[in-house]
């Protein structure tokens, strides 16, 4: 129990005494007592509508003490001096009764139903500020009970039963699911753990090998030196004979060198004699000889270039006398030509015309038989005079030599014709 004493005389001085004694003057100091022991409310709201309009009853449990601090308990001593605990305990709890009702208002069924502590401690950090002007601590608030009278909470029950059963079944799959993971994994370390020992085991042994490798490397490397150190040994000795061999070779090949330079030597001189001077002779008599041909030749040849261009040149005065004689005739026929005029030349042209008619006709030479066809005899002898009436018109296209006006051209033509 805490006491509170007042001053004596009118005095407004109050000691506050908080689980002690002290002494009280009778019928000068007034004490009283305010309880300090934990107080239980049973806060109860019923049918209080939710967020969703559900009317719901909703019971919980309070524990509550006066707050000991000295400032705190004279506001508590001011609030609840003189009163039971029973009259305390009723402002207490219509206080957390209101503020029960007030956030009932604003969840739902479902938030209250499925999360009570969370639901207990909003109520709890809601109320702590009232009941705390008043000296009061909370010590601790539950939710008890909820239900409602429209068996909206057994629904939701059944829900979640269902879910519980599902949850418990899915867990049951995973506890299975886990077992076997467990299972597969300790397996899986048993493996590893044989595989680590085989493989040390591997190691262990692998060393050995190596081990051996290496000392037999050390013994067959001794091995190889002292064979190596020996063929070495035996290769000096058979180079130092080797080179012995070679000066007595060197030697004997310089013998044999002068040996054969001296043959050499002799055989040059046997060629000389032998060869040399006998084809230097040959030589000298056949260089003789072809310059004597050569010299013949070239005689014969500057005769026979002068026998030819005397030649040319006695048939180049040929050439020309005759050429003078043939253009001394030319001039001699065009000056007669000249004095004659166009009767000269119709008889120049006449005296050509046989030879052309030879040389036109002489194809026909080589034809036996000529066949006229036409259907009266008199026809040939007209297509005949046509032809020879025809004449004088294609020696004047050729010609430039009108026969028509030169004399006796009826017997000329007759002539051709024939």
């Amino acid at each position: 129990f805490g006491d509170c004493e007042g001053g004596c005389c009118g005095s407004d001085i109050k000691t506050y005494i908080v689980g002690g004694w002290s002494w009280v003057w009778w019928l000068i100091s007034d004490a009283q007592k305010l309880t300090l022991e934990i107080m239980t409310l049973k806060p109860r709201c019923e049918d209080v509508e939710t967020a969703e309009g559900v009317a719901i009853t909703v019971t919980g449990v309070a524990q509550v003490k006066v707050i000991t601090d000295q400032e705190l308990l004279a506001v508590a001593c001011e609030q609840f001096l003189g009163k039971t605990v029973m009259e305390i305990k009723a402002v207490l709890l219509h206080t957390l009764e209101g503020h029960l009702r007030s956030i009932l208002g604003t969840l739902t069924v479902e938030q209250i139903y499925r999360d009570r502590d969370q639901f207990a401690k909003l109520v709890r950090d809601v109320a702590s500020p009232d009941v705390g002007r008043m000296g009061i601590e909370i010590l601790s608030f539950t939710i008890k009970d909820v239900y409602d009278k429209l068996d909206y909470l057994s629904s939701l029950g059944k829900t979640q039963i269902a879910a519980v059963r599902r949850d418990a079944d899915i867990g049951v799959a995973e506890a299975e699911r886990d077992a076997g993971i467990r299972e597969a994994e300790c397996k899986k370390e048993m493996m590893d753990i044989k595989f680590q020992a085989d493989t040390k085991m591997a190691d262990s042994r692998r060393e050995l090998e190596l081990e051996k490798a290496s000392f037999n490397q050390e013994i067959n490397t001794k091995k190889a030196e002292a064979q190596l150190a020996y063929e070495l040994q035996a290769a000096k000795e058979q180079q130092k004979i080797r080179l012995e061999e070679i000066e007595i070779q060197v030697v004997q090949r310089k013998k044999e060198i002068t040996i054969e330079e001296k043959e050499i030597d002799r055989t040059d001189k046997e060629l000389i004699a032998t060869v040399r001077r006998p084809a230097e002779a040959e030589a000298y008599r056949m260089q003789q000889l072809a310059e004597g041909h050569k010299m013949k030749t070239v005689l014969i040849a500057q005769a026979e270039a002068e026998k030819i261009r005397k030649i040319g040149e006695a048939e180049a005065s040929s050439i020309e006398a005759v050429g003078k004689a043939e253009a001394e005739k030319m001039r001699l026929k065009a000056e007669s030509y000249q004095q004659y005029g166009d009767a000269a030349k119709a008889a120049l042209v006449l005296e050509a015309l046989p030879k052309i008619a030879s040389k036109v006709a002489a194809p026909l030479s080589r034809t036996n038989e000529i066949v006229i066809l036409s259907g009266e005899g008199s026809r040939v002898t007209g297509e005949m005079n046509r032809l020879l009436a025809e004449l004088p018109v294609s020696v004047n296209a050729l010609t430039g030599v009108d026969l028509t006006k030169v004399g006796g051209n009826h017997t000329t033509l007759t002539q051709i014709a024939e």
